[in-house]
């Protein structure tokens, strides 16, 4: 398959959710999620957003550090808040991750290890999101504990072999663990990622409470998490589509209702978009900068 067709692919299979969800709850859930939304909400996800942001953005430092590259915290706070508005408003999800790549590899004259910098703090991201998944699954009730040990064992088998394969396959890669393992802070890494879990995990009870769900955070962690690992399946238009799925089947199996899960989902995609619009202030500065840029070369 083709990389257009393939990206068509992953959209459809999106929208297909989408649909799907709409016929079997109605469009009721998906209304409710947005009448749901009010002024604390917003402030409190967006509040918990700019910690979460600022995380995020200084393990990408310490990882590209890792790498031999120099990236000033600030640079790659507003870079990442950038990076969250395409996400969020752009198909795939992804996009905004390799706009900010590539950007830093023209700063720094580096675009391959640049990109792979950023490759490498989104993996060290969702393993530790993975990891902190796999521990609440195993330890609190949720419709997939009784499957977690099965789970548990296909991931580290998969995981051992990844790992391999990168280490003897790939050399590039290769050097890059090694340099990480090093150079790279990886128990800050690690520490950051962890503080980023909360963060999201945080804007997530947001949205069930405003939602108006009537469940413990104790509950609600574990569907919390399951949510949040169908975001990284990259079959999404603008992050929906999976989630509100996933949202769906997982509150339903809770005993919560499909429909409280499709609200709860529509309200944190919402409240995701709207934390992460001081991107569009970055856009605009970027925008200002390239017209004096322009300016000033043609004297």
């Amino acid at each position: 398959m083709t990389a257009g067709r393939w990206r068509w692919a992953r959209l459809l299979a999106g929208a297909g959710v989408l649909v799907l969800l709409v016929a079997r709850v109605g469009a009721g859930p998906f209304v409710d999620g947005l009448r749901a939304l009010d002024a604390w909400a917003v402030g409190a996800a967006s509040a918990v957003t700019v910690a979460t942001t600022v995380c995020g953005a200084w393990r990408w430092r310490l990882v590209a550090a890792g790498l031999g590259l120099d990236l000033p915290l600030r640079t790659a706070v507003a870079a990442s808040y950038r990076a969250q508005l395409l996400n969020t408003t752009l198909p795939g999800g992804v996009v905004g991750d390799v706009h900010r790549g590539v950007r830093h590899g023209r700063e720094v004259r580096a675009t391959g290890r640049a990109l792979r910098a950023v490759a490498w703090e989104r993996v060290a991201g969702q393993v530790t999101q993975g990891a902190v998944a796999v521990v609440v699954l195993l330890v609190l009730p949720s419709p997939v504990r009784s499957s977690m040990p099965r789970v548990l064992l296909v991931a580290v088998a998969a995981a051992a072999v990844g790992l391999l394969v990168v280490r003897v396959a790939v050399p590039v890669l290769r050097t890059d663990l090694h340099a990480l393992a090093t150079r790279g802070s990886p128990l800050g890494v690690a520490l950051l990622s962890g503080l980023a879990v909360v963060g999201h995990l945080a804007v997530f009870w947001v949205a069930a409470r405003t939602a108006g769900v009537p469940a413990s955070p104790v509950r609600l962690l574990p569907l919390a998490l399951l949510v949040l690992l169908a975001m990284a399946v990259p079959t999404n238009v603008a992050g929906w589509g999976p989630r509100e799925g996933v949202a769906a089947w997982a509150f339903s199996a809770a005993g919560l209702g499909a429909s409280a899960g499709v609200a709860t989902a529509v309200t944190y995609g919402v409240l995701v978009l709207v934390a992460s619009l001081p991107g569009v202030v970055v856009l605009v500065v970027d925008s200002l900068h390239r017209h004096v840029e322009l300016e000033a070369a043609r004297g």
